[in-house]
């Protein structure tokens, strides 16, 4: 999952919301290297990540691109679940997504101690709202030229867009078959993650 999926499952009070976003940004053991409840939610995101690379929806998903797409299909897949939940998040949320984000651009904003490459970004993130223009699909291209643009082979992203929009059906049907099940695991995930 994305950003914005991370942040919506990982809980609302603000070491929750950095947490949620560290686990992106910070590699490695935690044994006390931010507080308690920040590394609860690294936990959590990391628990998170194993549990939808494993899920045979997911599975299903990356199945759906040709087959030189699929060492990006991930990369895509979480891109493009960030954009369904932000075009459908009152499926999934009560809290507005514009009154969501803006509290979560406030928590980074109050926050002196991001991890380097978070604090890098966080201003851009919150000055172009990231989190919010998920929902207009044609963002995503601009995502993906500027994830092309940090990768070795750019070339690996070539024709992914495209492919999203053939896809866009039946990969939202995906989305909307997982994200539940994701919820009720993150749910259940949260007491672990809190005991370590």
């Amino acid at each position: 999952m994305n950003y914005l999926a991370h942040l919506h499952l990982g809980g609302d009070a603000p070491a929750q919301l950095l947490g949620s976003l560290y686990g992106d940004f910070v590699k490695g053991r935690l044994e006390g290297r931010f507080p308690a409840e920040i590394e609860a939610a690294i936990r959590l995101h990391r628990r998170i990540d194993a549990f939808t690379d494993r899920h045979p929806l997911i599975e299903q998903a990356r199945a759906r691109f040709p087959v030189e797409r699929r060492r990006t299909s991930g990369i895509l897949l979480d891109l493009f679940f960030d954009h369904c939940l932000a075009r459908h998040w009152h499926d999934y949320a009560e809290e507005p997504l514009p009154q969501f984000t803006a509290r979560v651009y406030a928590v980074l904003g109050a926050e002196a101690q991001l991890p380097e490459r978070l604090a890098a970004i966080a201003p851009r993130m919150a000055a172009q709202d990231w989190l919010g223009s998920y929902r207009d699909f044609a963002v995503l291209e601009q995502v993906l030229w500027g994830m092309s643009r940090r990768l070795s082979r750019p070339q690996m992203l070539e024709g992914a867009m495209a492919e999203l929009e053939t896809l866009y059906e039946p990969l939202t049907e995906d989305f909307r078959a997982f994200y539940p099940q994701l919820q009720e695991f993150t749910r259940g995930a949260y007491g672990s993650a809190v005991s370590g």
